[in-house]
């Protein structure tokens, strides 16, 4: 046989992507192509050692379209590149795609190994659910064309309609499940009709018998091949992953009341199980849809974004304000401080612009910006406040994913999201076992129960209820948190509460009111050029001590020349030729300096020490309230960068066990964090995020407590305001009892497992009402956890 000709007796298929090979065969490397598309892409992957592709899945490959490079020219357009770059500098550079037909994980393995094919690519990640793709690459080595070409290429040519980036498409899935449960619907109703002189025992006319038998035959056509096909292709899926997923009972199931009806029918030895089948596909069906809604309904994600605290200060009418993220519109003029993050696109109108791009590619040297220059959203401004100006409107998904992506692996998941995943695995491998065992023991007996104890176990045991209790009860107490100004990274950080044995907290912003502390200066006589530099300085800066001197001093701020921020100890810069520096007693190296029972912030101008302010700290309002409540079920250390000068006013708040360190640099704020955890405890940090960054952290759970400013704080995993500090023993009281919500809907999805078997195992149980009953399970899981969550909330006054 020739290379080009293919064989009539034998069916050939595609290497690459499986199709029936229907016009000429196309041979390369004795394998068999359809088209020299796929032909192609098997090159591109053996020319470059990525032929492991075809060893994950067999033929998973996508017959790509013919590729005409030229179609994708408009890419080298500078205002379309922005448009879709989530990330662009000369060395760097970030984008993301929607890839409609990645389906398998061979998709995945070679999509994130698209480096190995173009050296332009530094890396790429696959959200298998979303279908996305985000491609970082050397803008100087490989272009946006180039990747987009190639993925074209491989079969995954992504989606580029600009204006749908950003919005939601009605799911094509959803309106085929319409269309399934219409079907499946009609069938059933017109099925039970037919077989209404069976049910009565009129049916006494054997052509008539025959006749209806054979209708309900046709009606069962639809449902099997296209209502209840979903059920078999992702059973499918599973098993070719080696993956026992619960759709494998259910297929199983549909497909042994489709042969034995079938079977009966044709054979005249019976009337079959149309109906049991039809309306086992339209309950599956419809309880599949009612759970989405239910899920849509109550999605924490949703509201909890628009709860997000994120707040940034904007300078309007020649005056600072501090306004959400979420009404940042274009045109509005930035203000961004020392180390904080830039929430939007946004282009540089004035200061010395360093922005430390680390959160989104891994590289933290900083980057110069002049001015006119855009700055992309997710970088932390690197030394003095600059002023930038949104062309970019903030998306708080991509800030959400920055937070979320700090430290990400360091975290462990959670023991009941471990415990019910573990359950899950081996659950449907069981129950098969168990659906088995039944229809032996009653094959002897009769064949009729056999079928229906066979049928029964698979559809109403289910261990969806089981996976969907942990995220359901913790992401309702996640949302409660966030409508009481307490916001959490991600829902599992509910139950790492819910485990804390031990509270560390910082001293100052933390367990004080740095907006109201009484501040004096005290030394040589300032002038007003002197306090204008002073509070110039300050304001670029967004420690608790910088912010309370600023708001102090009445008069204009003077801009400053030059800004240092050295973390733990003070600012320094200079300010109309003259340097000063502004910080602790060591950092201007004051070696003598005596202790005091308020916090002292020295000032210097060209090394000449002027004095200090002084600072007296004022305590959270019922601070002793709290610690007396989270004193019995918690112990405590307080953790600070100050002097030891309030240790005796501490002592009134807190217990006498409690350990007081003080004058920590922040490298042994994060080593003490450590020392306790190597005790088994497992620690809150509660501080400012900035000076203790690494210990909250490091620590079990971080939580950054702000006042009126809540700046962005990648380095903790959950944001606390000042107003809502006092509530801190009822949200820890609500962690605990969600774990215990989440443990009661265990013993509630295994008792009625248990219950629903005690009936499916005897054949008592039809498969009809076995798909009613299973997503009632999950159904009213949800409904249980959420109802739980909010009636211990409410009982504490979260709600």
């Amino acid at each position: 046989m020739s290379e080009s000709s293919i064989s009539a007796a034998v069916i050939l298929h595609c290497f690459h992507c499986g199709d029936e090979i229907r016009s000429d065969d196309i041979i390369h490397d004795k394998k068999h192509f359809c088209c020299n598309g796929c032909k192609t892409v098997y090159e591109i992957l053996e020319q470059n050692n990525l032929c492991r592709y075809y060893n994950i899945e067999q033929m998973p490959g996508i017959s790509p379209p013919e590729l005409i490079a030229s179609r994708f020219d408009y890419l080298d357009d500078n205002t379309i590149q922005h448009k879709l770059f989530k990330f662009y500098d000369e060395s760097y550079a970030s984008v993301q795609f929607i890839v409609p037909s990645i389906h398998c994980s061979s998709c995945l393995w070679l999509l994130e190994n698209l480096h190995k094919i173009d050296r332009g690519i530094i890396s790429s990640r696959v959200e298998f659910l979303k279908k996305s793709i985000v491609v970082n690459f050397h803008p100087q080595k490989t272009t946006l064309k180039n990747i987009v070409v190639l993925l074209t290429s491989l079969g995954y040519e992504p989606e580029l309609q600009l204006d749908a980036i950003e919005q939601k498409v009605a799911s094509e899935q959803t309106r085929s499940l319409y269309y399934k449960i219409g079907i499946a619907g009609f069938c059933f109703g017109n099925a039970m009709l037919f077989s209404f002189p069976e049910y009565l025992g009129a049916a006494k006319d054997g052509t008539l018998q025959r006749l209806l038998s054979f209708l309900n035959l046709g009606l069962s056509l639809p449902v099997f091949f296209y209502s209840g096909f979903g059920f078999f292709q992702s059973a499918y899926a599973g098993v070719k992953k080696k993956i026992v997923n619960i759709d494998v009972p259910v297929s199983l199931g549909i497909f042994i009341l489709f042969v034995r009806s079938a079977y009966e029918i044709l054979t005249q030895t019976g009337a079959g199980f149309v109906d049991s089948l039809t309306g086992l596909v339209f309950f599956l069906l419809l309880g599949k849809l009612f759970q989405s809604k239910t899920y849509d309904r109550l999605n924490f994600e949703r509201n909890y974004k628009s709860y997000f605290p994120i707040a940034v200060t904007v300078k309007k009418n020649g005056m600072q304000t501090t306004i959400p993220v979420t009404t940042l519109r274009q045109g509005d003029k930035l203000l961004i401080h020392n180390n904080e993050i830039i929430p939007a696109d946004a282009l540089l109108l004035g200061g010395d612009a360093a922005i430390d791009y680390s959160f989104v590619t891994g590289e933290s040297k900083p980057v110069e910006k002049v001015l006119g220059e855009l700055v992309y959203a997710g970088g932390r401004q690197k030394g003095g406040m600059i002023e930038l100006e949104v062309v970019k409107e903030v998306s708080q998904s991509y800030l959400m994913q920055l937070w979320n992506n700090i430290n990400h692996s360091a975290k462990e998941k959670g023991e009941l999201e471990t415990l019910s995943n573990t359950v899950s695995k081996y659950f449907t491998v069981v129950i098969l076992a168990v659906a088995f065992a039944a229809a032996l023991y009653w094959m002897r007996i009769d064949v009729a129960t056999a079928l229906n104890a066979f049928t029964g176990i698979l559809i109403i045991a289910c261990p969806c209820a089981l996976a969907i209790s942990t995220p359901f009860t913790m992401g309702t107490t996640m949302r409660i948190f966030a409508k009481n100004n307490f916001f959490l990274k991600n829902a599992s950080i509910v139950e790492s509460l819910a485990k804390i044995t031990k509270i560390v907290f910082d001293k100052t912003g933390t367990i004080t009111l740095a907006n109201n502390s009484e501040i004096d200066f005290i030394g040589a006589e300032l002038s007003s050029e002197e306090y204008s530099a002073i509070k110039g300085l300050t304001n670029n800066s967004l420690h608790p001590m910088s912010r309370a001197i600023f708001a102090s001093i009445e008069l204009p701020l003077q801009s400053r020349d030059s800004f240092t921020e050295i973390i733990g100890k003070g600012i320094q810069g200079m300010v109309a030729g003259m340097e000063y520096k502004i910080g602790s007693a060591k950092f201007l190296g004051i070696h003598k300096a005596q202790e005091s029972l308020e916090s002292r912030v020295y000032v210097s101008c060209n090394g000449n020490v002027k004095g200090y302010f002084k600072i007296s700290g004022k305590y959270r309002n019922n601070l002793s309230v709290i610690i007396q409540k989270l004193s019995t079920h918690y112990t405590f250390s307080i953790l600070s960068g100050d002097s030891s000068a309030e240790q005796t006013i501490l002592k009134r708040y807190f217990p006498e066990s409690t350990a007081m360190l003080f004058n920590k640099k922040p490298d042994e704020k994060l080593k003490y964090i450590q020392e306790e955890q190597q005790k088994n405890e497992n620690v809150l940090m509660l501080g400012d995020g900035l000076n203790d960054a690494g210990a909250l952290l490091q620590s079990n759970i971080g939580v950054a407590v702000t006042e009126d400013i809540a700046h962005f704080t990648p380095s903790s995993d959950a944001i606390l305001t000042g107003e809502a500090f006092h509530r801190l023993p009822e949200f820890l009281h609500a962690a605990r009892s969600s774990r215990k919500i989440v443990i009661a809907s265990f013993i509630f999805s295994f008792l009625y497992n248990i219950f629903g078997l005690y009936f499916a195992v005897q054949g008592i149980l039809s498969p009809v009402v076995a798909a009613i009953l299973m997503p009632l399970s999950s159904i009213t899981i949800v409904i249980f956890t959420t109802t739980a969550a909010k009636y211990f909330a409410k009982r504490k006054g979260l709600l």
